[in-house]
Parts: structure tokens; sequence; C-alpha cells
């Protein structure tokens, strides 16, 4: 498959008539990527440059706290599912398999991302794969990909070590050398007892090299209910005493859901007080994390789509907004206020989750927009229309 072409990214001065957030029609001045003034929508005739929303919803461009753009065999033929399951069993699937599917290369990187893209994602948080198999390999393909978009498309990535950090020689070294990436922000972990056998030698590693190299850290954790609660526990004592706050997530933190609604409020304001993080992919077949407690608690939560059509899982569509529509469902959400505040994790509020103070339709943020015929973000969520224009960075990246 030839490589993917990189999108037009044409410049766009204005956004007009457009409802941010449901409200009454606007114009949106942009200029050097940022929005420079909202003002009442004016009667005059559309511009070079200008997009004519015609009362189209607006919304921040949607943010995907948890991706994996480089595992994924979008544009390839179908792959069927195969090998074991569980975790250890994806794993070394994975890598009997990924080599004759051009994983990782910056053609299956590219399709991703421009998948993403598709669906109204102007920012990405994700995980790339770091192991003694492909080095960082990963990391060169994904930074090729991104930097098709100059910048307009915010990928920021986490060195991720798939095949554990300490049961293979060498690759705490390899995170090392990629936390010297300036495209990687994080570190990252996986199941520290079940794959490591060793959750305080894993917390450990961790976080001593996200104090020498100034990264935070993203680590994964599948482990259920008490396992999983002792190690979120590790993670917490650590952070408090070696002052990482506000750089540490918990990616899935199945345990959250499992535990009883005590023991869960306890760990949770715990969290909180550490500035620990949540990232969820809304998994079906059990409890969602619960949107009410973490908010108490004062833990951010984002969403994301996890991989999509890789040799983990055939599903996947790289729509976040769908992964929104999914936790709310599947959580029993169904009052307006709930519905927007999901729509919300999918976008303003996970603001934190790349680096930003703001993300939102005001003036001063970068100008990451999304356009859809929605009557407003809840009718958006549960209907998920096409969208209809993405703006990043003030360049436009998708016109439908």
């Amino acid at each position: 498959m030839p490589p993917v072409s990189p999108p037009a990214m044409l410049d766009v001065t204005c956004l007009r008539r457009v409802r941010p957030w449901g409200g009454d029609p606007v114009d949106i001045d942009i200029t050097d990527g940022r929005i420079a003034a909202i003002r009442p929508a004016g009667p005059a005739p559309i511009g070079v440059r200008e997009f004519d929303g015609r009362g189209l919803l607006a919304l921040p461009g949607l943010i995907n706290a948890h991706a994996h753009v480089d595992k994924s065999w979008w544009g390839l033929p179908w792959q069927p599912y195969g090998g074991e399951g569980g975790v250890d069993g994806r794993i070394r699937h994975e890598r009997d398999q990924r080599e004759a599917l051009g994983i990782p290369s910056v053609e299956r990187s590219a399709a991703v991302l421009q998948q993403l893209v598709l669906h109204g994602t102007t920012a990405i948080r994700t995980h790339v794969d770091v192991d003694t198999g492909i080095g960082l390999g990963a990391i060169d393909a994904v930074e090729e990909a991104a930097a098709a978009y100059g910048g307009a498309l915010d990928v920021q990535l986490v060195a991720f070590p798939q095949d554990g950090v300490l049961r293979r020689p060498g690759v705490l070294d390899l995170l090392r050398a990629a936390a010297g990436r300036e495209s990687v922000g994080w570190i990252g972990g996986l199941d520290p007892a079940s794959i490591d056998r060793d959750p305080v030698g894993q917390i450990d590693a961790l976080v001593s090299l996200a104090g020498e190299t100034g990264a935070g850290i993203d680590i994964h954790l599948h482990d259920p209910a008490e396992l999983g609660a002792f190690q979120i526990e590790l993670l917490v004592d650590r952070v408090q005493q070696h002052g990482l706050a506000g750089r540490v997530n918990i990616a899935h933190g199945f345990a959250i859901a499992q535990l009883d609604a005590a023991r869960r409020r306890d760990l949770l304001a715990a969290m909180g007080e550490a500035g620990v993080s949540m990232t969820t992919v809304a998994p079906l077949g059990g409890a969602q994390l619960p949107l009410a407690d973490l908010d108490a608690a004062g833990v951010a939560l984002g969403l994301g789509t996890d991989g999509i059509r890789d040799l983990w899982s055939p599903y996947g569509t790289g729509d976040i907004l769908g992964i929104a529509w999914q936790y709310a469902r599947a959580g029993g959400l169904v009052r307006d206020d709930d519905l927007d505040r999901v729509v919300r994790l999918a976008t303003s509020a996970a603001a934190w989750a790349v680096g930003r103070d703001v993300h939102d339709l005001v003036e001063g943020a970068r100008a990451d927009i999304v356009l859809m015929d929605a009557e407003n973000p809840m009718d958006a969520l549960v209907r998920q229309p096409e969208r209809a224009l993405v703006v990043a960075g003030g360049k436009a990246l998708h016109v439908a």
C-alpha cells in the first residue's frame, strides 16, 4: 500500500454562523492558529478562507487521551483474530505477527492518524511500543507520520513497554533513550504484578526514571479488584514521596469499578489528593469507571480509543465521540447534564491529557474546532453525526 497522502491543511481565517456548544450563531475569527475573536454572526458575504457553518454545532476538537497509533492494520486487507486471549497471550501473538503486517511503519501510523482526524480528533496522547525487538523504531515511524501535519495535529507520545519493563533486560535503557525525545512526554508501564511479577520493582523503576528524565508516567493497569487497588496505592505513595503530582496517569484501572463503595471512595480520595488521573476506553462487559465518584474526588478522566483494528481486536473506528457514547450508554447515563459532561470529557475537559490549560471555544485558545449537524452536545453524542469540518491549529484537516 502506498503511503497515505498528507492532508491539504488549508488555512481558515473565520468560521461563520456556527453555534458553539449549541448556543446562538457566532463568527469565530482565527489568527496564527488561535481563536482571535468570537462575535455575533454577521451578514457580510463569505470571504476567502472563511467557512460558512450554516448554523452547524461547533465543539472543541476531540482529544484522544489513550491511543495506539503504531499498532493498527487499518488500510490492509481484513486480518482474522488469532492467537491466545489474555494480555500476555495477545502480547505474544502481536510479537509473532507484526512484522508481516508492516507494524510498526510510517504507512500504518499515517493511516490511523487519518482515520482519527476524519472523526474530529485534533490532539492525541498515543502509546508507542518500545521493546527489545523493535527498539525505538515505532517512535521513529509515528514521529514521521505526525510530521506530515506540520504541527496542526497535536500528537504526543508515551514510550510504552508493551512486553514488560523488568522481564526483558534492556527495556529500561530503551525507555530512558525514548524519554530524551522531544515528542515523548511520558514513559509507560504494564501490569506490574501480572506481567513483571514484581509490582514494587516495576513501579519504583518507572518512578526513578521519571525523576531522572522529567517524563511523566502513564501506566496500563488491567489487574482486578484488590490486586489492582494495591498497585494503585503503591503508585499514589510514590507520587507523594517523589513530587510527581499531576504527572501520573492510570489507564484502564478496572479495579476502581470493582471495589466496594467505601474502599473506592478512599482510594479515589488519595488519587485526587496526589493528582493522579485516569483514562478509559469504556470497555464493554464490565462496570464503567464511576464518573460521579471520580468528579467528587477530583480525579481527572480522559477517553481513548485504545487500539483500532489491531492484533488485539478487530473492533474500533477511531471515533472518540463513539467511545463517549459507549461510556455513557454502558454507564446508564441519560440526563442532559451527564450527557453534556461526557461530551466535555472527550473535548474541553481533556485538556490536561495533552498538556493544555485551556481547550475550548474561547478567545486565545488553540483553534481546534469540529463542526457537525446536531442540535446540541447531547444530540451529537447520541447520534454521532458525520464531522462536517475539522480544524486543528487553524488549518482545515478534513472537510466532508
